[in-house]
């Protein structure tokens, strides 16, 4: 069988050193020489001609992540690799998945041509802003789920017979209904109103919580303002308790703040991007195990549809 090599770009260090742990091989050797300006030039110092290639990084902010990824597989496929795999366990520019007003641009999808031009054959990631963007590509995308590692997380650690699940917004409905269904619990939506880009006005919940244990999950927390708003109006509304669950903890601007000060009971999320620092309701959940099963699974042509909960 062709042989696995694991490379990390800079940002994603930390994540891919524990998926390498779990895959049972070392990383590769990849150094990332820069000019004086800034210009960065990654340099395989290991031979990958013919084997399978994944490459984990990360597209976050600054660019330079996605930079150095689209540089690493270029470097691959002018090294004759057989099979390229760009490993993104949080796919930036996501959330520009449309054209919403005039004159502005459909980023994921640009995203997506640039990851291809340079010689990906393949994409894994973790929960897209919106499902729809694995059709902007054309190549094969390995979406894995968060549910995967938040659904056991639930059934091991709460009694969910008081639990209410929500959504904080109307475009996460379909994320917060997948685990109603799976725990048979109720549904409320909390439908916010935007003045402008990460600033919400006014919230209104739709449903009962009334002396519920609330939680409340979403695919990506960036300032907080609308989870900490939800969950203040949740508790507004009879909520005995909030907490929440999001994949991907962007967590800028006065995030951290914002979620010290909350009524939130606890905040959950993925490894998926690095903390910018501690938080005593943040807690972290590792998604190695399951991208390692997942590359595993690729390189020795099986079904992944194990990795996912039947919800």
């Amino acid at each position: 069988m062709i042989e696995v090599k694991l490379f990390s770009g800079q940002s994603s260090q930390y994540l891919a050193e524990k998926i390498a742990d779990y895959y049972g091989q070392p990383l590769g050797d990849v150094v990332v020489n820069k000019f004086s300006d800034g210009e960065m030039q990654p340099v395989i110092n290991e031979s990958v001609r013919g084997h399978y290639v994944f490459f984990i990084q990360s597209t976050f902010t600054p660019s330079d992540n996605m930079m150095e990824l689209l540089l690493m597989i270029d470097a691959a496929k002018r090294a004759s690799a057989d099979y390229i795999i760009a490993v993104i366990p949080y796919f930036g520019y996501a959330r520009q998945d449309r054209k919403d007003k005039p004159r502005v641009a459909i980023a994921a999808k640009l995203i997506a041509n640039l990851l291809e031009a340079a010689g990906a054959q393949r994409i894994m990631t973790m929960d897209f802003h919106a499902d729809q963007i694995q059709g902007f590509f054309n190549i094969p995308v390995d979406h894995l789920k968060s549910e995967a590692i938040f659904i056991p997380y639930l059934e091991q650690n709460f009694d969910l017979t008081n639990v209410t699940f929500a959504s904080p917004d109307v475009g996460g409905v379909k994320r917060a209904r997948i685990y109603a269904k799976y725990f048979k619990r109720p549904l409320v939506i909390c439908d916010k109103h935007r003045e402008k880009a990460n600033v919400v006005s006014g919230m209104t919940v739709i449903g009962e919580v009334k002396g519920a244990d609330v939680i409340l999950m979403d695919d990506l927390v960036d300032t907080a303002g609308t989870m900490c708003k939800a969950a203040q109006a949740l508790m507004d509304k009879g909520a005995k308790s909030v907490r929440a669950f999001c994949t991907h903890p962007v967590l800028s601007g006065n995030a951290f703040d914002n979620i010290n000060k909350s009524v939130l009971k606890e905040l959950v999320v993925c490894d998926t991007l690095p903390l910018k620092q501690e938080s005593p309701k943040i807690k972290v959940l590792s998604t190695a195990k399951l991208f390692s099963r997942a590359i595993r699974y690729t390189h020795e042509h099986r079904s992944i549809s194990s990795l996912f909960v039947d919800g």
